[in-house]
């Protein structure tokens, strides 16, 4: 795990220069790579690399120039099947000069140039360029595990694995993106490669940039989620495949020269890695979980304990305080580079401290609520989905219909769900499924009331709309959780992969998600909704295929809480009351004119409110005086 940075192309400034520029790009970057760091340039191009050592510790060193000197390459990730490909090369006459995956990947490169992206199984974000004529690849991993961020700068591509090492060079201007504010306002993140800042672009997942000095020549999609139903293969005959490709996926994960652990927060995701994980490490194996001392509802570490006295795992657990949400907070928002996601953040980065105190490496469950269909979003979308049906006798989806009788014994999951539910249908009942969904992960409606009438009047819900649609109506999705899983593996779960690495990055710490393995979606995706979300159960063939591995307690829970924090009492009074009166309320922010300040007074003198509202404005706040001269 590393951080990349590096310009290419021609521009009036002397090598030196540009020399220290990326000095500087990598200078921001230095919390991603303490063990190491190198710069290399050529004519039309300076690359940057910080290293934290996973892999070969002694050798790998990046830059890494090939030996005639001809092509380099600075990469941020791991390549897990490695071994293999470069076993396949050494078939070939390719001859090595280190064990790391960093020349595996450099070495098939010069082999199979932008071909060779389809073999690789990795979390990765890496520059490739051709010294001779010029032509350089930037490209990032299927999922968007690492990131990988660029801007055009007069005659200059300037690259880097977070925004703030953009920010350092002199082209590039701190600006707002309304368009991804409108995004950010919408769905708590941005579609389509958008960011905060205005010119500065995120390569997609599953995509490459290949140009030549200071152009892009072509922006290229290598992978797809296919969602081609395949209708001949029982369930059993997944469940077993299933349960194989989980083992694989694990076993190529835990490759390391460095200790490994896990995450386990007692959900079925972290416990199924970390149970598959543990067998493989003869009892030297570590856990990390996080609670909260304000009640039940904010602590689950009963079901981790359970996970990890069954795997005999050496359990740490961290108790977050209101007074470290609020020493830790902007801090937190500076890393992420912009708003993303909820406050799980939070608990999340002190798990991640706490793990980088015991191992550098650690294993985590994301990607299982998207791949699996586990959000309780979901099953309401499907009971008015199977009510519609039932009402109206209509069968949108053919095959891939869940009806109202097989829902019913699931249904209990959403006793906690009722205000969202008395909003998804208080108007718009049976309309087109992309209107529906897109109701149910809508959070405009609820934050514009706080903005000023201006930026409410610049506000354009029908290009959002657009935007979200053109992502939702994927061409081979013709079932509605094919659908919804489609739109958030594409947009939500990089927001939060997004989150994980900056956490993880901020302790200098590898964080892997073996669930995220294409071989996995490919499987989940061609299985008939019938069988994947089979009576509206989230997770269904997931926990079919570790009831023999996992507590019953754990498979079988209805109460999964997803690391909520206890804002709504700590808001109430004391430190955290202050810090987001002394933020929201402050005279910058009035200066700023994005929001009505009497309407943040009275959303924050409401008793025990702490809601989206309110952590979206102090996000946006925060964010604004980590990133904008006007503080």
């Amino acid at each position: 795990m590393c951080g990349i940075c590096g310009v290419f192309g021609y521009s009036p400034q002397s090598q030196n220069e540009k020399k220290q520029l990326v000095r500087k790009m990598m200078t921001r970057l230095s919390h991603r790579g303490p063990d190491g760091e190198g710069i290399h340039s050529s004519q039309n191009a300076i690359l940057g690399h910080v290293r934290l050592a996973i892999i070969d510790l002694e050798h790998g060193l990046q830059p890494m120039v090939s030996r005639d000197d001809r092509y380099t390459l600075i990469f941020n990730g791991e390549i897990y099947n490695y071994l293999e490909l470069r076993k396949s090369l050494e078939s070939k006459g390719v001859q090595f000069q280190t064990q790391s995956d960093t020349e595996v990947l450099l070495q098939i490169l010069i082999q199979q140039g932008e071909n060779a992206l389809n073999q690789l199984n990795g979390m990765f974000a890496f520059a490739f360029h051709d010294n001779q004529t010029g032509q350089w690849i930037l490209a990032r991993d299927p999922f968007g595990i690492k990131p990988l961020y660029y801007c055009i700068a007069e005659n200059e591509i300037v690259f880097a694995s977070e925004i703030k090492a953009l920010l350092e060079h002199p082209k590039v201007k701190v600006e707002q993106n309304f368009k991804a504010l409108q995004h950010y306002l919408t769905f708590q993140f941005y579609l389509n490669g958008e960011t905060l800042f205005k010119g500065i672009h995120e390569i997609e997942p599953g995509f490459y940039l290949k140009g030549r000095a200071g152009q892009v020549e072509q922006t290229i999609r290598y992978w797809d989620t296919s969602y081609q139903v395949n209708f001949k293969k029982t369930e059993i005959q997944f469940k077993e495949e299933l349960t194989d490709l989980l083992d694989d996926s694990i076993k190529i994960q835990i490759r390391s020269d460095v200790p490994v652990g896990s995450h386990l927060s007692g959900g079925i995701d972290s416990s199924t890695i970390a149970s598959m994980a543990a067998v493989h490490f003869d009892g030297e194996f570590s856990v990390f979980t996080g609670k909260f001392q304000e009640g039940q509802a904010y602590d689950e570490a009963h079901y981790a304990k359970l996970v990890a006295e069954k795997i005999r795992a050496n359990y740490h657990e961290v108790i977050p305080t209101a007074k470290q949400f609020v020493d830790l907070f902007p801090k937190l928002i500076f890393s992420l580079d912009q708003p993303l996601a909820g406050p799980g953040l939070f608990p999340q980065f002190l798990v991640s401290q706490l793990a980088a105190q015991h191992v550098k490496v650690v294993l985590g469950g994301q990607g299982g609520d998207e791949i699996f269909g586990g959000y309780a979003r979901y099953l309401i979308g499907y009971l008015e989905q199977a009510l519609k049906g039932a009402i109206l006798g209509t069968q949108e989806e053919g095959k891939h219909v869940v009806t109202l009788t097989s829902v019913i014994s699931n249904l209990s999951i959403l006793k906690e769900y009722q205000p969202l539910l008395q909003h998804f249908w208080k108007d718009g009942l049976f309309e087109d499924m992309d209107a529906r969904y897109f109701r149910l992960i809508d959070r405009s409606p609820d934050i514009l009331k706080l903005i000023t009438d201006d930026a409410q009047n610049s506000f354009n819900k029908e290009e959002v709309f657009s935007d979200f649609q053109n992502i939702f109506n994927h061409p081979d999705t013709s079932s509605y959780i094919n659908k919804m899983t489609y739109f958030d593996q594409k947009t939500l779960l990089p927001a939060l992969l997004h989150v994980e690495d900056r956490v993880s990055m901020a302790v200098s710490l590898e964080s892997r998600v073996p669930l995220l393995d294409t071989r996995i979606v490919n499987l989940i995706t061609s299985m008939p909704p019938k069988i994947k979300f089979k009576g509206g159960q989230g997770k269904y063939i997931l926990k079919e295929v570790t009831r023999k591995i996992l507590p019953k307690a754990v498979v079988d829970r209805k109460d999964k809480m997803g690391f909520p924090v206890p804002l709504k009492e700590w808001i109430k009074m004391g430190v955290v009351r202050d810090f987001v009166c002394d933020t929201l309320l402050s005279k910058t922010c009035r200066e700023r004119g994005l929001f009505q300040q009497n309407a943040l007074e009275q959303l924050i003198q409401k008793e025990g409110t702490f809601g989206r509202q309110l952590w979206g404005a102090l996000c946006i706040e925060l964010w604004s005086k980590e990133f904008f001269s006007t503080k």
